[in-house]
């Protein structure tokens, strides 16, 4: 299947948004990172906001998209509710945070809602691509691969943002530690999951071109073999080890000028990565229609 990058930048930010999210509210929940909670709000919105603008390159007629808000079982459908709900939910942690005394506490429901939203959200964006007559897209390691990406982008972006902000950084060593930690657990399980499902196709039988009845239409072995770099370099060693490595490093110096560099170098490497998951997860998208 054809790649579409304007799909890939909106998985991927849609990730690092709610990953922002979900992080701040945990440190709410842990009374930090006061001085970044409003910053934090807004940086989350407007990651949001650009994966919003990247979406709509994928559509020709981006005036058509209304018509596929007919049916809730639809998955544009779900991502727009999220989003939405995402964003009110977004508005009042902004206001709450705001009209606290020192500028950053909101009430302990509302961290809870924050994390709850950024998990939601992410699972329901992944959610929507879950395609039975895709076999690679059809696993719930497909889901958990965005979330473990928002879980590695997000402690990490807060991290720098607090280290700027000048906020103590105790709090936020163990969430970005345990985040990475999940990301990379869960990379790991999709990559493989893609390196295996090449040879899954090869069971069931090929179809054949009518005009060239001796050759398959698609060698699935050989386009899985081909993602070894993607996966195994971009997702997992770039994508899941560097910023694994980055956050104990980081946490281990526990200074703003550690968490600026690890952390940015953290967040570099989860984005590199994000992207060659999905990049590698388009190459397998191929339909079980060929090989019948």
């Amino acid at each position: 299947m054809e790649l579409q990058w304007p799909l890939i930048l909106f998985t991927t930010l849609v990730a690092w948004a709610a990953g922002v999210f979900g992080a701040q509210g945990v440190l709410a929940l842990r009374g930090a990172a006061k001085k970044s909670q409003q910053m934090l709000c807004v940086l989350s919105c407007v990651l949001l906001a650009a994966s919003g603008i990247a979406v709509f390159f994928h559509l020709q007629h981006w005036e058509r998209i209304f018509n596929g808000f007919g049916h809730l079982t639809s998955g544009i459908t779900q991502e727009l509710i999220a989003i939405v709900v995402f964003v009110i939910v977004a508005v009042a942690y902004f206001a709450l945070a705001r009209k606290s005394d020192d500028g950053g506490t909101v009430p302990k429901w509302m961290a809870v809602l924050a994390v709850a939203m950024g998990v939601v959200l992410a699972a329901v964006c992944a959610h929507s691509y879950m395609m039975a007559a895709r076999p690679v897209w059809d696993c719930v390691l497909e889901v958990l691969s965005i979330v473990g990406a928002a879980c590695i982008l997000g402690p990490a972006t807060c991290a720098i943002v607090m280290a700027v902000k000048g906020d103590v950084l105790d709090a936020v060593g163990l969430p970005a530690l345990a985040g990475s930690v999940i990301g990379a657990v869960t990379s790991v399980a999709y990559a493989a999951f893609i390196q295996m499902s090449g040879s899954a196709f090869t069971q069931v039988g090929y179809y054949f071109d009518p005009t060239v009845p001796t050759k398959e239409m698609v060698d699935a072995a050989a386009t899985a073999g081909g993602q070894v770099p993607l996966l195994w370099v971009g997702a997992v060693i770039v994508g899941a080890a560097v910023p694994l490595v980055c956050c104990v490093l980081a946490r281990k110096k526990g200074d703003a000028a550690g968490w600026k560099l690890f952390g940015g170098v953290a967040v570099a490497a989860a984005l590199v990565g994000a992207v060659c998951l999905r990049v590698a997860f388009y190459n397998m998208g191929m339909s079980v229609f060929m090989f019948y």
